[in-house]
């Protein structure tokens, strides 16, 4: 069916981001607590820098200093920039 998205079923790759699994890491412990990883890679860019992007984007659309299809400039070469890029290409947020 077009347009059914069933559940754990998305249609908008920017739903995926956060959410990110938990590892837990026993052999790390020294018995004064446990040592969980959290797997930023999962982010649909694989970047930890995914959570960070989306909400500096989705804070300049409702403030209106973000339009459809507006350009996003951020000067790094870093993961924000990847995940700013990633972002710029996704529908939902363009």
């Amino acid at each position: 069916m077009a347009g059914h998205v069933y559940p754990g079923i998305t249609e908008d790759l920017t739903e995926l981001v956060g959410d990110t699994p938990l590892l837990h890491l026993p052999q790390f412990e020294s018995g004064y607590g446990t040592v969980l990883a959290k797997l930023e890679f999962f982010n649909p860019s694989s970047s930890v820098k995914d959570r960070t992007a989306l909400s500096m984007v989705r804070a300049a659309e409702r403030d209106a200093r973000l339009a459809k299809g507006g350009t996003i400039v951020e000067a790094t070469s870093g993961n924000t920039g990847i995940s700013l890029a990633w972002l710029g290409g996704c529908s939902a947020t363009a």
